[in-house]
């Protein structure tokens, strides 16, 4: 394989040929590649923090159940607080037995051996409710999921590298006016992207667990296999990341002139009803998934249409502003010419002075006289043509004038 060269940066006055933009590509993509295998190692070393983060929501929003003693960890965690109970009575009463001065000291020594037995045990029950982590059917599975989980980490870390290689591939096809649309719009989507991981891993994911997880619990036992749990993780915090998009599309039709923010706004009604719909087919198979994404899908809506609005008006601005320096600039041109001639310009000389200029200056004259003869202008009426006197009311030139001369 050859070596990867480094690329260099290109300009949009550049004329590549298609074998150039083909090994760029190609440099980019291998880039990209190497990005995403460093991130990918990285997520698989830390695999065990990665699959308590995407669980924590998860032993979180079923831990309340859990103390209530619903399901089977609940049973379990009712059961091993009887144990601490007992545990805890045995404790108190071998104290008593132990501190009776009535014991002789070999039988002291007895209690003391059970009392310290008793509170080793008790030590080690665990006070906590159980964790509810997902199950595994598959020989397989926890090999798979670990894999699956740590391959999703390492493309949501090494999105922003992998965006910057793909905006360096695209951007010199732009002018500089297209640049200074595009380029706003680029930098908002790995920002938004990131705000809708977020938003979507403390706020939705939590409330849908919680929901789906504590709905008619008590008529079933309630174990969630690890690989639906992670798929629909995964899915609903990419949806909300995506859904996070819509100010960049919504100010890539207004700066472009597509629609304007006051189409946007008489539009209102129907942008309901069509967020409603997206957020109906988003993944999440509950109401408050939906309610939450179709609330986060308007409010980005309304968002937009005040970005665009503020984004308009310093258009203007800056048009405003461009007109008036060009006015200015007409002004000054204006009042140079109102000043006459330049007193340093080199003195015209007369016509005595130079014959040549003389007759250049005579030869418009002629030219005009000539022009004034084929209109019939020019010349005083009635007068005869000396040369054909034959026809009294032909026209004649007039002699040039001093001036002209």
């Amino acid at each position: 394989m050859p070596a990867v060269r480094k690329v260099a940066p290109i300009g949009h006055e550049d004329r590549l040929s298609l074998t150039e933009h083909l090994d760029e590509l190609r440099t980019r993509l291998v880039l990209m590649a190497v990005t995403l295998v460093i991130s990918f190692v990285v997520c698989a070393w830390q695999n065990q923090a990665l699959l308590h983060i995407i669980g924590k929501p998860l032993a979180t929003q079923t831990e309340q159940r859990t103390r209530d003693g619903k399901g089977p960890l609940g049973e379990i965690y009712v059961a091993i607080q009887g144990v601490r109970t007992v545990a805890r009575n045995q404790i108190a009463d071998l104290t008593v037995t132990v501190q009776d001065p009535k014991l002789d000291a070999a039988t002291r020594a007895k209690y003391r051996a059970r009392l310290a037995i008793a509170k080793r045990d008790f030590a080690a029950l665990p006070d906590s409710p159980p964790t509810n982590k997902p199950i595994t059917i598959g020989i397989g599975e926890p090999f798979t999921q670990t894999i699956t989980i740590a391959a999703y980490f390492a493309l949501l870390f090494a999105l922003p590298l992998i965006l910057f290689q793909l905006y360096a591939f695209v951007l010199p096809a732009f002018s500089p006016d297209e640049k200074r649309v595009a380029l706003p719009l680029m930098a908002m989507v790995p920002v938004l992207f990131a705000a809708g991981v977020a938003f979507g891993y403390f706020v939705v994911l939590p409330a849908a667990t919680k929901f789906l997880q504590n709905f008619n619990a008590d008529q079933f036992n309630v174990l969630v296999q690890a690989k639906d749990y992670y798929k629909f993780a995964i899915l609903t915090i990419a949806s909300i990341g995506l859904v996070f998009q819509l100010p960049v599309g919504l100010l890539a039709i207004t700066r472009t002139g597509i629609v304007s923010v006051r189409q946007l706004r008489g539009w209102r009604r129907y942008a309901i009803v069509a967020t409603a719909v997206l957020a109906m087919v988003l993944p999440g198979t509950d109401p408050v998934s939906m309610i939450l994404e179709f609330l986060i899908l308007y409010a980005l809506y309304e968002l937009s249409l005040v970005m665009a609005m503020f984004m308009d008006r310093g258009k203007e601005q800056r048009a405003r502003s461009s007109r008036w320096d060009f006015d200015e600039d007409d002004d000054e041109d204006t009042d140079e010419d109102d000043l006459g001639p330049d007193p340093d310009a080199p003195v015209r000389g007369t016509d005595a002075d130079d014959p040549d200029l003389a007759v250049d200056e005579r030869e418009p004259d002629v030219d005009r006289a000539a022009l004034a003869l084929e209109d019939g202008h020019g010349v005083e009426p009635g007068t005869t043509s000396a040369e054909d006197p034959d026809e009294g009311d032909h026209p004649v030139l007039a002699p040039p004038r001093s001036e002209d001369v």
